[in-house]
């Protein structure tokens, strides 16, 4: 399974990852190639194995799901991490899609979503319930308004629009034909112009403003 979607399961409870794993090993494309049983573990684990996608828990003893989250993009740890969890608070799940996830799933989710969720977040989508999708969007159109985006450079667009797309800072890199120290500029000035805290909350404003399709 050579092209086959590397996936690490992070989760504290062991029947949990068995179920998960049980879910993912009939799918052709997806290979579960390792499995933490909380965050600090998680963290070493994804800089060791490298996966495409890390299913996280949030709530877990120790380092829980959000820090984790902040360490593996501090670290600049490629993989996308979708949260697979029992919590449907919005007050549980934003706080991690602003660290840094791809997207969420309940813990109770059929087995082919669960796949689609993987495939979806490894092709570079963000997945948000509608509902989490519209409190963030909430916030940010109560914190920033439109007329903010009239600040940004055509390059700058091109990057958010690159960013909407789920595109690293390589990928962008390689698409603009610039060093990725000057994408990582870009970026910088992106989230300073429209009072953005993340990436997440970027690709947000940027399909809420037509700066990319979604």
């Amino acid at each position: 399974m050579a092209d086959a979607i590397k996936v690490l399961l992070v989760d504290d409870h062991q029947v949990v990852r068995r179920g998960l794993r049980t879910f993912l090993e009939v799918q052709d494309d997806i290979e579960v190639v390792g499995e933490a049983s909380d965050g600090a573990e998680g963290v070493a684990r994804a800089e060791e194995l490298k996966p495409d996608v890390v299913l996280m828990d949030v709530k877990m003893p120790g380092m829980d799901g959000v820090e984790a989250l902040r360490k593996l993009r501090g670290l600049d740890n490629p993989a996308r991490v979708l949260i697979v969890t029992s919590f449907t608070e919005q007050r549980t799940v934003i706080p991690a899609l602003r660290a840094g996830a791809a997207g969420y799933v309940y813990k109770d989710v059929d087995p082919d979503a669960l796949a689609g969720a993987i495939r979806s977040v490894h092709a570079g989508h963000i997945l948000l319930q509608p509902e989490v999708a519209g409190a963030l969007l909430s916030q940010e159109e109560t914190n920033y308004g439109q007329g903010r985006g009239s600040s940004l450079t055509e390059r700058e667009r091109e990057v958010l629009g690159l960013i909407a797309d789920g595109r690293s800072n390589r990928e962008i890199a390689r698409a603009l034909v610039l060093s990725e120290k000057t994408v990582k500029t870009h970026v910088s000035n992106i989230l300073m112009k429209l009072d953005l805290a993340d990436r997440t909350q970027a690709a947000l404003w940027a399909v809420r403003h037509g700066v990319a399709d979604g």
